[in-house]
């Protein structure tokens, strides 16, 4: 798939959260949607960026946008982190990489000398239409949210 930019039709995502419930990009038309990728649960840059949108949901929600985290990990990893740090959204369990992949997140990285293929940490904006209003491939994990305010304000 070529690159998602700024004005693209956010693609689809049907994906199991950590319930097992069937979630759709699509429930969400008609809301602003915080939709960010993160490598793995329970990691220290994952945690710390996943507390910073528990801390603020309630404001987020309040301007009218819905927080959804995806990683890779399964529908029991995402159970256990989402207990174990009081998280009031959902985390969809991408095992197969399918929206990883859609989203162009899915990328060669390098740690140590080491090349391996994992997820970027990205945030999409998408607005009630499901169009992409940012793309965020510099998250502030300790300030995810006020990041996404300071773009909105800007416009």
């Amino acid at each position: 798939m070529d690159k998602l930019q700024i004005g693209d039709k956010a693609p689809a995502i049907e994906a199991k959260n950590q319930n097992g419930e069937l979630i759709k990009l699509t429930d969400f038309l008609g809301k602003k949607v915080i939709l960010y990728f993160y490598p793995k649960d329970n990691t220290p840059g994952c945690t710390t960026e996943a507390c910073n949108f528990r801390d603020n949901y309630q404001s987020l929600r309040n301007d009218g946008f819905e927080v959804i985290g995806v990683s890779i990990d399964n529908e029991q990893s995402h159970q256990k982190f989402t207990s174990k740090f009081d998280l009031p959204f959902n985390l969809l369990a991408d095992d197969d990489q399918k929206i990883v992949n859609d989203y162009g997140v899915w990328v060669e990285k390098n740690m140590y000398g080491r090349k391996y293929m994992g997820t970027a940490r990205t945030t999409f904006v998408i607005d009630e239409q499901g169009i992409i209003q940012h793309i965020i491939k510099k998250v502030d994990n300790k300030n995810a949210s006020q990041q996404i305010r300071d773009l909105i304000r800007k416009g």
